[in-house]
């Protein structure tokens, strides 16, 4: 029977749940191998159990590893199974503690009303104890798992096949009533440097904390989710500002953040005028260093061009020679070993090859040019339950090219637009210029699991979403320029909430007793206790007055008399336990 568990059965249930969140950590983050030696060394001191002391560690080790992944992981998904460790590590801790006098449904329910007089503490240290930035994101070695498909190097030249990755890279939704935009181009990485085959990113210095402006109580139009990253670029769609400090706009166009995240990472960004500055800042050396003298055709093409006085005429020529051109496009082009193959001999590939084949010939036009890789699209998903968001995944990666005009700045130009549409042989992609094509319906198991996404984006908005800036903005609402109020704030919040979670822990637990039980079951019967009677004597007056129960009731007395004072062992007090559960059941059912 389920009632009469062992104590350990229910301490070995918390590791499964464990090792799940393990095996999602990132392995380059600073606190992914103690969280993994906690474990291990919980699940040896339960396997080595000898004392009671024993036992009560194992459940403190099962607690703080249920903490450290708490600090890593946040989602939904996450969360549940980090409460369902630490109500299963309790449970098992209380399970050796009563020796058998509650049954796994008592235990499991006592391990709640723990967590649950644990909750008003918690709540406050959530709201008022002031933030730091996170520890656990420090790198110890080269990224690897979970990161963005997007890299600072872009060199197509080499892929002679692109696999369709379908793996989430971020989520966002708008402010209510605004439209989410499911046509748009969120830049990420500005790649400016051009070797002759690879595109490379250049990280842009930090400005200085005193330069940068500080959280704002701003107006919010997007909201953000993004996966793991190994770059510090986040999708933005290059209008929008930053609201924290700890972001900012880069003067290529790129919105960074202080580091790259080994975890999710949530931000939001308004409306703002100041936000498009980057579009106006004029070329670098980098940005108009024209094409090796290796790429000879390249170079004789883009030289052509120059005769056209202007920048505009000449872009208008390089897009109606790229059209006139047999282009094809493909996820399996075959590697090619430089542009002069690829634009001339070759003819086929995806967005990366025409992105960067155009940067490449404007620059041989003397026009400036850069690429930039980010997302183009995104589904629109409506949840049963909260608000529409926009799903990128990372097959929705794509790259296209910024062109300076004089008098308008940097300009997005996509090339991959000019291309003829894929044949059905060629795999279709998010980045093709097929957007008549419809997408198929999702499957249950996609639709189940935007569902859940959607649950997962209003919790991880909650959660993840009230970081240092938040907190500051709402302390500065709640207290003004008096903030020396807080410490004093703190204290008596913590008193109120030790109250209030000691009433509930209080009044969870009264009656939970078998002797209470057994009291209430006989008031049902017209029975109660007089002064100094003592349980036995309350059981046969109750026998007398219901004759036909008689045996039961000197079976619940005898039964009581026993667990309470007889020396039992913890399997013989189980037993007696479940002998009383079925007495009572048949009491009740002659009510």
């Amino acid at each position: 029977m389920i009632g009469s568990l062992r104590p350990g059965v229910l301490a070995w249930c918390a590791f499964p749940p464990l090792l799940l969140q393990c095996f999602a950590l990132n392995s380059t983050a600073a606190l992914t191998w103690p969280t993994w030696l906690l474990v291990i060394s919980a699940m040896v001191k339960l396997w080595k159990c000898r004392k009671p002391f024993d036992r009560r560690l194992v459940a403190l080790l099962q607690l703080l590893s249920a903490g450290l992944l708490a600090a890593q992981l946040q989602s939904l998904a996450a969360t549940t199974l980090q409460l369902i460790v630490a109500s299963t590590a309790l449970a098992g801790l209380l399970s050796h503690e009563l020796q058998g006098l509650l049954s796994f449904r008592g235990l499991m329910q006592r391990s709640l009303q723990l967590l649950a007089a644990a909750l008003p503490v918690a709540l406050v240290l959530f709201l008022f104890v002031p933030r730091i930035p996170p520890l656990w994101t420090t790198q110890l070695g080269p990224t690897r798992g979970a990161v963005s498909g997007l890299s600072p190097d872009l060199d197509p030249l080499r892929i002679s096949e692109l696999a369709m990755v379908d793996a989430s890279a971020a989520r966002m939704t708008v402010s209510q009533g605004a439209v989410l935009p499911v046509d748009a181009y969120w830049r990420v990485l500005v790649h400016e440097m051009f070797d002759g085959r690879r595109w490379q990113h250049r990280d842009s210095p930090a400005p200085s904390r005193s330069s940068r402006d500080g959280p704002r109580d701003a107006v919010i139009n997007q909201w953000w989710v993004v996966e793991p990253s190994a770059t510090r670029a986040l999708p933005w769609d290059g209008r929008s500002g930053p609201v924290v400090a700890d972001q900012w706009i880069a003067p290529e166009g790129e919105l960074l953040m202080d580091a790259a995240s080994r975890q999710r990472r949530t931000f939001r960004l308004m409306g703002s005028d100041d936000a498009q500055r980057w579009r106006f800042r004029p070329p670098l050396t980098s940005e108009v260093q024209l094409p090796p003298e290796g790429l000879l055709r390249l170079r004789q093409l883009g030289e052509g061009f120059r005769t056209l006085p202007t920048d505009r005429e000449r872009l208008a020529a390089v897009e109606q020679w790229f059209r006139s051109q047999p282009f094809r496009y493909s996820l399996q082009p075959g590697a090619v070993s430089d542009l002069d193959v690829f634009l001339f001999d070759r003819q086929v590939g995806f967005c990366g090859h025409y992105a960067s084949a155009l940067a490449a010939v404007l620059r041989a036009a003397d026009v400036p040019a850069r690429v930039v890789s980010g997302y183009r699209g995104g589904q629109r998903v409506k949840p049963l339950g909260g608000v529409a968001y926009l799903e990128l995944r990372q097959s929705d990666a794509h790259a296209w090219v910024e062109v300076w005009l004089d008098g308008s700045g940097w300009q997005r130009v996509d090339p991959t637009l000019w291309i003829a549409a894929p044949t059905a042989e060629v795999p279709l992609s998010p980045q093709a210029p097929s957007a008549e094509i419809s997408a198929p319906e999702p499957s249950w198991w996609h639709w189940i699991q935007r569902q859940w996404w959607g649950l997962d984006l209003a919790w991880t908005r909650w959660w993840l979403g009230f970081d240092q800036s938040s907190q500051q903005i709402w302390l500065q609402q709640l207290f003004g320029d008096q903030q020396q109020w807080l410490g004093l704030s703190l204290m008596l919040a913590s008193m109120a909430a030790l109250g209030l979670g000691w009433v509930m822990l209080r009044h969870s637990s009264a009656g939970r007793h078998p002797l209470d039980r057994s009291l209430r079951l006989l008031a049902k019967f017209g029975v109660w206790p007089g002064p100094g009677e003592s349980f036995g004597q309350l059981c046969q007056r109750a026998a007398s007055d219901h004759p036909d129960q008689a045996d039961l009731l000197a079976s619940m007395a005898d039964l009581q008399q026993r667990t309470a004072h007889a020396p039992l062992s913890a399997s013989k007090r189980r037993d007696l336990l479940r002998q009383w559960r079925i007495i009572r059941r048949r009491l009740r059912s002659c009510l």
